[in-house]
């Protein structure tokens, strides 16, 4: 189709205008075309378009799918996500050739998720740097952990056990060996 200057709108290469078109489809599919109608390729494939595109406008304006409750933190979550990701990435070891990184957010959305689910325990922010190789070629990160911990489960006993799970987390989820990890109570909550 080419567009064109001296009307508005797409011209066929027939010399119909595709709203001339868009106008007669309701006439033409009723069986009332005329004779270029009837025998015209450029018409009859623009018909083809505009059909499909009436019948996929039709379908979006019947949808009535309300969004989910929680799309707007879904949203934001990703935004957040990539305002983030201009941090560094870290290798992981892998058997197979070439290389498989990920962004430090992504190693320390994982070491959060852990916390997070130790009982009495809420992650806050957690920074991850790579630190440098172990002997054995696993990539070691250092890590500081800033954390929210309920009072009635406050207790030395208990950083030890968190210290551990991100650690088997740290191992076990991402191949990782930690060189250190900081680990900071950044508030006592009650609930």
């Amino acid at each position: 189709m080419a567009v064109d200057q001296s009307r508005s709108g797409y011209q066929l290469d027939c010399g119909r205008s595709l709203e001339e078109v868009w106008a007669r489809l309701d006439e033409v599919q009723a069986g009332h075309a005329d004779e270029h109608e009837l025998g015209c390729a450029h018409c009859s494939t623009a018909r083809g378009s505009l059909l499909a595109l009436r019948e996929a406008t039709a379908e979006l304006r019947a949808d009535r799918t309300e969004p989910s409750l929680d799309l707007v933190d879904r949203i934001m979550s990703a935004v957040r996500a990539n305002v983030r990701r201009s941090g560094a990435m870290v290798e992981l070891r892998t058997d197979e050739p070439g290389r498989v990184e990920v962004s430090e957010q992504a190693v320390a959305a994982v070491l959060r998720y852990a916390a997070d689910a130790f009982d009495g325990v809420r992650a806050r922010r957690c920074r991850v740097r790579t630190a440098g190789r172990a002997p054995d070629g696993a990539t070691l990160i250092d890590v500081e952990l800033a954390v929210a911990v309920r009072y009635a489960a406050y207790e030395p006993a208990v950083l030890d056990r968190l210290r551990e799970r991100v650690q088997v987390a740290c191992t076990s989820r991402l191949g990782l060996r930690l060189n250190q990890l900081e680990l900071i109570v950044d508030d006592i909550y009650d609930v």
